[in-house]
């Protein structure tokens, strides 16, 4: 089953007022560990941002590409070769699945953090986003369509002054790429629980961003880490359990 691309239809730049409580620092600026930057956007929940998607070297490039709950790149990215179903049919899921008709139910609906591509790869405290974090960035950052390099994509500013570029990078179906330098979808850890073949996503183009669409897991996406405010700690495991039902907070 593939699963349609929803699109919301919002402005091009996009600028929401969301400030951290007085009580906590600005901070600003950005700074790196284990040899992966990250930058400081000023938000609520202290998050910081990668520079990179994982793969890239520089903001503008793709990076590799994952379908959702691997860790490795490959050559083909359908239902044959997902690893979290049997006989290649989206039914027969065998993790991440909340209802019988799709295979075997285990009620889990945030990624492991050994399925966590960004954690997988990077380690330290680097994860992937949720559905609700994803929110976050879009509320409370200015987005902006725009190139760096030959790439388009959205540059991403907080309330600092400080940003991100996350390039359209596409997707791939099947052995194909569809979408680069077009469309961007970047997939969260949050399962889509009422349709457990698919996961949340921010799906954009130059004149759409929509951080609540919803993709089928077998597709191969880029993806772009980030981690707490305190490097090196380790948050996943409790922003995992606060986002258990995979609807947010």
């Amino acid at each position: 089953k593939t699963l349609a691309m929803v699109m919301v239809c919002m402005a091009m730049t996009l600028c929401v007022s969301c400030k951290k409580d007085d009580d906590k620092s600005e901070g600003g600026g950005g700074g790196s560990t284990g040899g992966y930057e990250y930058v400081d956007l000023g938000l609520p929940s202290g998050l910081l941002w990668a520079t990179c998607n994982v793969g890239a070297n520089k903001p503008e490039d793709y990076g590799n590409y994952y379908a959702w709950g691997e860790t490795t790149t490959k050559n083909t990215y359908d239902w044959d070769t997902y690893r979290w179903c049997s006989n290649g049919d989206y039914h027969n899921l065998t993790k991440y699945n909340t209802l019988s008709s799709y295979g075997t139910v285990d009620n889990r609906t945030v990624l492991d953090i050994t399925d966590d591509v960004a954690h997988a790869n990077w380690g330290g405290a680097w994860r992937m986003h949720t559905e609700t974090e994803l929110q976050e960035l879009l509320d409370c950052c200015t987005w902006t369509w725009t190139t760096l390099g030959e790439n388009k994509g959205y540059r991403v500013t907080g309330s600092n002054g400080e940003s991100i570029f996350l390039p359209a990078a596409g997707y791939y179906d099947g052995g194909s790429l569809f979408g680069a330098d077009d469309t961007g979808s970047y997939l969260s850890s949050s399962l889509d629980a009422d349709s457990p073949e698919g996961a949340y996503n921010l799906v954009f183009n130059s004149g759409n961003l929509n951080p609540q669409n919803f993709n089928g897991k077998s597709y191969g996406y880029s993806f772009a880490p980030f981690m707490p405010g305190s490097p090196g700690g380790n948050y996943y495991s409790d922003t995992a359990a606060k986002h258990s039902n995979g609807r947010g907070p």
